[in-house]
């Protein structure tokens, strides 16, 4: 049954199989960090409030979760997702991706020296997982946090993105903008410089789908 209670459960479990806060979360989905507060789901007057569309497709497309997981969530079919949504991926560290011979030309796992890490997160049969090393990616991503990968996903800009170039630079950065020419690469950590690197150095570009934070 749907109700404002399971709703807003839903919205916690949710934040929580993706290593999150509700804060974190609502953040994730570029909403303001309050907007999954507990006091924000009730008005002044006691009235339940509920979360609105906007908000709902926001957390599903930030955490890469589908509809149905999360109405799974909200049913309480909490068991069958969490065992479907295990997966095992292939893991490399940002340091060794930057090394020739793991990947192909289109950005995909290839070549020996993977390991295997399993993670509560979804994944497709070309998914793959990078370990962040060092602290070049702060306050965003720590080192030790695995991200995982998805090469052939559409990007667009405001996406969380790992590229490498031609000269073996593997980098995780924001997409800000994509052209024929150039590609511009806006930094996690402030300390960092933007890029704005041409297109003919650009090995691949793949997108990143979720983290474990």
């Amino acid at each position: 049954m749907l109700s404002h209670d399971r709703v807003w459960a839903a919205i916690d479990a949710l934040a929580e199989r993706y290593s999150l806060s509700a804060s974190g979360l609502a953040r994730r989905a570029g909403l303001d960090s309050t907007a999954f507060n507990k006091s924000k789901r009730l008005s002044s007057d006691g009235r339940p409030r509920w979360p609105s569309t906007e908000s709902l497709a926001k957390i599903i497309e930030a955490t890469g979760a589908s509809l149905e997981e999360f109405t799974g969530l909200v049913e309480g079919r909490v068991g069958s997702f969490l065992a479907q949504q295990r997966s095992a991926v292939p893991l490399l560290g940002f340091a060794q991706a930057g090394a020739g011979g793991f990947f192909d030309d289109a950005g995909y796992p290839a070549g020996q020296g993977w390991d295997l890490v399993e993670l509560p997160a979804r994944a497709t049969e070309t998914s793959y997982a990078l370990q962040v090393q060092g602290d070049s990616m702060l306050p965003l991503y720590r080192n030790g946090d695995v991200l995982i990968v998805e090469p052939g996903a559409p990007t667009r800009k405001g996406d969380r993105v790992v590229v490498k170039t031609t000269a073996g630079e593997v980098m995780a950065k924001v997409l800000d903008r994509q052209t024929v020419k150039s590609i511009v690469l806006v930094s996690l950590n402030p300390t960092h410089p933007d890029r704005d690197i041409p297109t003919r150095e650009i090995e691949w570009v793949a997108r990143i789908v979720w983290a474990s934070q």
